[in-house]
């Protein structure tokens, strides 16, 4: 038997908002740079911390690592992950993306997040 997965559309309930940040945003993972842009995109959700959404060409991609993780959000759509290659070992799926999002949330594709328990975010950087 086959699901089909419906897209929840924000509202209310559960709003979604997506900017342009506006000042520099720099990802620091083990004292490395990992990504530098002035290009990032703040999303909010509900009552969720912001996430910063890098554009993927502002990111070192030779220090990204290919996960088989994915993950579903019934908002944003499926989600897939990175790990960070570092000196002396790396971290397992700090980055995410959503490689096709749901239309309401377009605006991230091609763009990563990273999760702030292991990766330093600076945002006014």
């Amino acid at each position: 038997m086959t699901t089909t997965r419906e897209p929840k559309i924000p509202g209310p309930d559960h709003p979604i908002t997506i900017e342009p940040t506006g000042v520099r945003v720099v990802a620091r993972a083990g004292g490395q740079i990992v990504a530098d842009t002035t290009r990032a995109l703040t999303l909010r959700e509900a009552n969720y911390p912001p996430v910063q959404y890098i554009p993927l060409d502002d990111v070192d991609q030779s220090m990204l690592t290919s996960s088989a993780t994915q993950t579903y959000c019934p908002y944003k759509g499926d989600a897939s992950y990175y790990g960070i290659a570092l000196p002396g070992g790396g971290l397992t799926d700090a980055v995410w993306s959503y490689r096709e999002p749901y239309d309401f949330v377009a605006a991230i594709a091609g763009h990563v997040a990273f999760y702030t328990d292991q990766v330093d975010i600076q945002v006014g950087a």
